[in-house]
């Protein structure tokens, strides 16, 4: 199992970097990947996703977040 502190600092540059491609708030693009289940994405496959490139996960979650009903991507 991961260490947590190392898991919720990724989800934050996760976040982060979110924010940065689609021109959002961190706030925003947290709100954003929390109704349309990209946190919990990130969440499940932490295992998978940081092990990729920020460009890449943030990829996987415009398209995981879309089929989820949000509009970015």
């Amino acid at each position: 199992m991961p260490d947590v502190k190392n898991k919720i600092a990724y989800i934050i540059a996760v976040v982060n970097e979110f924010s940065t491609r689609f021109s959002l708030s961190p706030q925003q693009a947290y709100r954003y990947l929390d109704r349309f289940k990209g946190i919990d994405f990130v969440d499940e496959f932490y295992g998978v996703e940081h092990t990729q490139s920020f460009e890449d996960v943030v990829d996987d979650l415009a398209i995981y977040c879309h089929k989820n009903g949000g509009a970015l991507i």
